[in-house]
């Protein structure tokens, strides 16, 4: 991709205009393609903004409301699903698995907790038998074959990321437990609430206001490179189905039009800001709330740090989010979590600073570290601010 500058549109509160800057600035060293930015301070919003173009072409702006897909930044959301379904009392985390979803008791699973699922304890990474490409977007197949299979390892021994299965593990429980599946309740109860756009699955109408993606990887090597395609889970986990790691495949109907709970939301930083900027809150919405705040610190809270049996990297997670640790920062902020998503995008909050922010572009990066170099100017700008 080359270098050059792109129109930077929205708003920002003058206290915040470096931030402003560094977004820019990644445009001009041609870092992005096109993106949209959005940080609140104490449930104020303070940047709103957006640049770039939707195609490698250059021919569709990214406009105020335009979208694209975030990845796993999915996962954070349904995290925050799951929140208000146990707020409700339709879901109790320490309840088998097995008691809303009764397949799922097969090989020995019968008494593997629903918290599990969510901190990435439960072994159940990856799919054992080998799945036709297309099948990601197959409810019914993944979560068959999820059910049927032994674990990993022993169910609460470690944690390795569920980065393509969590989705349909969470997912499926929401279903039974709440007989509406993961992206109605995500639509009804916090996007629809808070007035923005957290779309899964993506309907035809918005396909015009839906970026596409460009893939950049590093010269300097990607940090799975050191993944041994014959020992690593990280392959596996990631090839089956073949879908799951396929960028072109990304754009597709059948990926838009299904529910993939681990990957395949469509929204943009107003919406993932908005989202995380309730859990800034305490868990507060637009005339109700998501959960009590001490249902939104037992989900932020950090459950699991160490050496990932998926990534082969130090990972941490609360209960459905990612943690910041030493090795893979998401600003400065100590209790920091939200999730990421593959090739850049990022909904987080820092609860000691009151800070949210959502960040989605249609540039997918990956480097030697898991940092994203254009969260790190970004984040320098931010926190002077304040």
């Amino acid at each position: 991709m080359s270098e050059g500058s792109a129109p930077i549109d929205g708003t920002v509160d003058p206290a915040f205009v470096a931030v402003r800057d560094a977004f820019a600035a990644n445009f001009a060293d041609g870092l992005e393609l096109g993106a949209s930015l959005a940080i609140s301070v104490g449930g104020r919003n303070v940047v709103d903004l957006w640049g770039g173009h939707l195609d490698v072409a250059r021919t569709r702006p990214w406009e105020r409301d335009s979208l694209v897909c975030v990845f796993s930044c999915t996962k954070g959301v349904v995290a925050i699903a799951t929140m208000w379904a146990v707020a409700q009392g339709l879901v109790d985390l320490d309840r088998p698995v097995a008691a809303y979803w009764p397949e799922f008791a097969a090989e020995g699973k019968d008494t593997l907790p629903v918290r599990w699922l969510l901190t990435h304890e439960a072994g159940l990474p990856a799919i054992r038998a080998r799945m036709p490409f297309g099948s990601l977007s197959d409810w019914d197949a993944m979560t068959t074959a999820l059910a049927a299979q032994a674990p990993w390892w022993g169910p609460g021994t470690g944690h390795g990321y569920h980065g393509v299965t969590y989705g349909h593990l969470v997912g499926e429980v929401l279903r039974r437990a709440t007989g509406r599946t993961v992206g109605r309740i995500v639509r009804d109860e916090l996007g629809g609430p808070l007035g923005v756009d957290l779309l899964m699955p993506l309907d035809p109408v918005d396909d015009t206001r839906t970026a596409d993606l460009i893939v950049d990887m590093s010269p300097e090597g990607t940090f799975f490179d050191g993944w041994d395609p014959k020992t690593s889970l990280g392959p596996v986990a990631f090839g089956n189905p073949p879908d799951s790691n396929d960028p072109n495949h990304c754009v597709t109907p059948l990926f838009r039009r299904a529910e993939i709970p681990a990957a395949n939301m469509h929204a943009n930083a107003r919406a993932l800001d908005r989202l995380y900027a309730v859990l800034a809150a305490g868990g507060a919405l637009p005339g109700g709330t998501v959960a009590p705040p001490e249902l939104v610190e037992e989900f932020g809270r950090c459950h699991v740090r160490g050496d990932d049996l998926v990534m082969e990297l130090p990972t941490a997670f609360g209960l459905g989010f990612e943690h910041t640790i030493p090795e893979w920062t998401f600003g400065p902020g100590l209790r920091t979590y939200g999730h990421n998503g593959s090739g850049g995008s990022l909904g987080i909050v820092d609860p000691d600073a009151g800070v949210s922010l959502g960040y989605a572009m249609n540039r997918l990066w990956w480097g030697p570290t898991r940092s994203d170099p254009r969260w790190v100017a970004i984040f320098d700008a931010l926190y002077a601010a304040l």
